[in-house]
């Protein structure tokens, strides 16, 4: 019998659980999803050795450091992985940046509100004061899901020096109880 990495929390559909490096092909099919690179970027991840190595240096690091990372996300019925979504904490943001990446069969279903209005939830509980989110400036279905989230949008900012600005949006937290 296969145990599961520890849950995260739960919404009405999903289960957002840490990232092991049993889920290396599910990892390496959302890096490499066409709209992931487009909108997120090339992460050149194009092994299930490399995915496994992301995933130790990536989302394990993370919830080991900042006790939060990229968690997967599976629908409560039938275990389906169905994305990512989570905190993040970038050298090139102030807050902690609200993520996420669904594989292209399980976008458009609500999935990826569900699943970010959880992680907002749990933010809170961390006691993280305000959140951040960016996104590329055509990324029209993240933008809406950010506004419909509550976000409000900042501007642009160039998060990583050399690369394209991004918009960014913000979220206070602990005013909103």
């Amino acid at each position: 019998m296969t145990t599961l990495p520890p849950e995260i929390l739960r919404t009405a559909r999903l289960r957002l659980r840490l990232v092991a490096p049993s889920d290396a092909a599910v990892y390496l099919e959302i890096l490499n999803d066409p709209a992931f690179i487009e909108h997120i970027g090339d992460r050149g991840v194009r092994t299930m050795e490399a995915a496994r190595t992301s995933i130790e240096n990536g989302p394990m690091t993370m919830q080991r450091k900042r006790g939060h990372s990229m968690y997967l996300v599976e629908r409560l019925g039938d275990g389906q992985p169905v994305g990512l979504s989570g905190l993040i904490k970038r050298d090139g943001l102030e807050d902690v940046d609200l993520g996420y990446a669904f594989l292209p069969g399980y976008r458009g279903q609500g999935y990826a509100f569900e699943a970010a209005q959880g992680v907002v939830a749990h933010a809170r509980e961390l006691g993280i004061p305000r959140l951040a989110a960016i996104t590329t400036q055509g990324n029209t279905p993240s933008i809406q899901l950010l506004l419909r989230l509550g976000m409000r949008y900042e501007g642009r900012r160039v998060v990583v020096a050399g690369e394209p600005e991004l918009n960014l949006y913000l979220m206070d937290l602990l005013d909103e109880r």
